[in-house]
């Protein structure tokens, strides 16, 4: 199997033009008010072939034998002609004011739908499971959410309003040729079956073209995110000039893509002008014959001349709407096949009584991930136990800290307590109640974590401190800062509090964004606090100062710490050692050195004694 199309985004299988408009239902009153308009609009725009054939009428007949003398009831020509000039005046309005109305229905529907979908799709990736996002490129999804809704809504803006008023011209100007002359219809009408054929036969030959086009846009989407994200790496390892190839060479494959598509769209307009000569050419020939030996009115003739035209031109502008139709479906395909994707951790309906003690207990917990997961603390591949019938109980109010070796599951624990991942077996429960019950409000809403991968988002210090508490006051929030260290440099910061910190928090350093991070878990006064490596990246002088204010925060109130550094640890009521995904020892610092097991080893090691064997 392809491991690039593993990652792909799953494509929708039904039709993607009746979920379109099965999804747009809402919408019904002002689809219908679009087509109503689109309708009167061509109504109004056929109407001026009547009058140049009312026109010449008026000129070569005299003694009121023209349609509009016999109308009027009148002889005097100019008479007939200003009332047919008010007429056109009319008419012309009234095609300028519908095709105001439907145009701009017709945009106003495409930018909602536009809107809606975004909202829509960016809303249920919200609800999915991070298993999925790490069998998903970020490119990838980020394609679907700005790219292929942008391609819909391009198809929506005015491509309905065309395929519409082309349909509708075909049927307006077939009824007048069959009133006319039934024969010059049969003529005039022969192109339009190849046409037809040759838009079917389009469509099936565009469509995967298309696939291929998104599938490309989704792969370059790719190439860049990975590449502006590690711009810092691209530099320190001279790599420009090699991620500039990468680029080139999905570019490429993209333009490949998009020539195909083209090369096929293109020869559709060239087919229907064959046609529409041909047709043209029959109205001429046969219409003007029959005029010549005075079997035809000329300026009957004269309106079907115009009618023939105003009949087939239309359709050489089809190639482009039928190009704009087959990306949108394409398109939708993959904003459909996202939102069809089902999150597999679904929310309880329990809301945990307050407040909130943070008793946590796992019991006989084991747990794999699906596929092949490599994080900074755990990997596997797809069907390896991470953990393995891990069980622990965390008291409330109390500190209990998880080490162990590289990958031996650490960080795991603090995914499955926060319902990140589900367990593959075993239970775990807060405050008494299985967490697989409760809300992901109640759950996450007691809980305050300060993750390894530290992540601030592009905005202000204050906003992102008070992220997980927009409502905290100035006071909250300063002391928050206080407490975690981060007050000082806070303040000498620019525009303190309202500095911005940069993408990813880049404008600080390591151990600056770290420190946030702590001050934003710690304004949010969880029950249950859980520092994941949560001093990794500051150096030893604020490390102290941090464990400092840390002992302050956890003092009666459950604290759940993930550490390498046996030293930030060794005054926690309860030490858990895990090793290939158990717990091989528990107690205090001093009973495990005194154990002498896999934890004094660890510990001899990081404090010099001796080296692990």
């Amino acid at each position: 199997m392809d491991p690039a199309a593993a990652h792909a985004i799953p494509l929708s299988v039904d039709p993607p033009l009746r979920e379109l408009l099965r999804y747009s239902r809402a919408h019904r009153g002002q689809r219908w008010l679009a087509v109503t308009m689109s309708l009167l609009n061509k109504i109004c725009d056929i109407a001026p072939e009547l009058l140049i054939g009312a026109a010449v009428d008026i000129v070569v007949k005299s003694d009121g034998q023209s349609f509009m003398g016999r109308v009027l009831g009148t002889d005097d020509r100019f008479t007939q002609l200003s009332v047919l000039v008010a007429v056109t005046v009319v008419i012309w309005l009234a095609e300028s004011a519908t095709e105001y109305a439907a145009v701009i229905t017709w945009r106003n529907l495409a930018q909602t739908i536009e809107h809606e979908a975004r909202m829509d799709t960016y809303r249920h990736v919200q609800t999915l499971e991070m298993a999925y996002f790490e069998d998903k490129t970020s490119g990838g999804l980020m394609a679907v959410l700005n790219d292929d809704i942008n391609q819909l809504e391009r198809f929506l803006d005015l491509g309905p309003h065309k395929l519409i008023i082309t349909a509708a011209n075909v049927v307006f100007v077939g009824i007048t040729f069959v009133v006319v002359s039934p024969l010059l219809a049969v003529l005039a009408f022969l192109p339009i079956p190849v046409i037809i054929a040759g838009s079917l036969w389009y469509q099936t030959r565009l469509e995967p073209r298309y696939a291929a086009v998104r599938a490309s846009a989704g792969v370059i989407g790719d190439t860049l995110t990975n590449g502006l994200g590690g711009i810092a790496t691209i530099k320190a390892f001279n790599a420009e000039d090699r991620e500039v190839q990468r680029v080139e060479v999905d570019s490429e494959a993209y333009r490949q893509a998009n020539r195909d598509a083209i090369r096929y769209s293109t020869a559709f307009n060239p087919l229907i002008r064959m046609a529409v000569l041909a047709g043209f050419t029959m109205t001429l020939i046969v219409g003007g014959r029959a005029a010549l030996h005075g079997d035809l009115e000329i300026g009957v003739f004269s309106m079907l001349v115009y009618m023939t035209q105003r009949l087939l031109w239309p359709l050489t502008a089809l190639g482009e709407t039928l190009d704009l139709y087959q990306r949108a479906m394409a398109s939708c395909r993959r904003i459909f096949g996202l939102l069809r994707a089902e999150p597999r951790i679904l929310p309880g309906a329990v809301d945990l009584p307050t407040p909130v003690r943070g008793d946590i207990r796992f019991r006989d917990v084991s747990f794999a991930y699906d596929s092949v997961t490599t994080g900074a603390d755990d990997s596997t591949t797809g069907g390896g136990l991470v953990l393995r019938g891990v069980s622990l109980d965390i008291p409330a109010g109390e500190t209990h800290a998880i080490v162990g070796p590289t990958g031996s599951g650490k960080s795991t624990v603090v995914k499955l307590l926060l319902r990140l991942y589900e367990p593959t077996s075993g239970e775990i429960t807060l405050d008494g109640t299985s967490i697989s019950n409760l809300t992901f409000a109640s759950l996450r809403g007691a809980t305050g974590l300060v993750a390894q991968d530290v992540f601030l988002f592009h905005g202000t210090v204050r906003e992102n401190l008070t992220y997980g508490r927009p409502d905290a006051t100035e006071a909250e929030l300063r002391r928050a800062a206080e407490l975690a260290e981060a007050a000082e440099f806070i303040d000498a910061l620019p525009d303190g509090y309202d500095t911005l910190v940069g993408e990813r928090g880049q404008k600080l350093s390591g151990g600056q964004r770290q420190r946030l991070t702590i001050a934003r878990a710690i304004l949010r006064d969880p029950a249950v606090l859980i520092l994941d490596e949560a001093t990794s990246a500051v150096d030893n002088e604020t490390e102290a100062a941090i464990q400092r204010s840390l002992a302050k925060v956890s003092a009666g109130r459950t604290t759940v710490v993930i550490a390498h550094r046996l030293s930030t640890v060794r005054h926690a009521h309860r030490i858990h050692v895990l090793e290939a995904g158990r717990v091989v020892e528990a107690g205090t610092h001093e009973e495990l050195v005194d154990l002498g097991g896999l934890y004094a080893a660890l510990w001899r090691v990081q404090t010099g004694e001796a080296a692990l064997t």
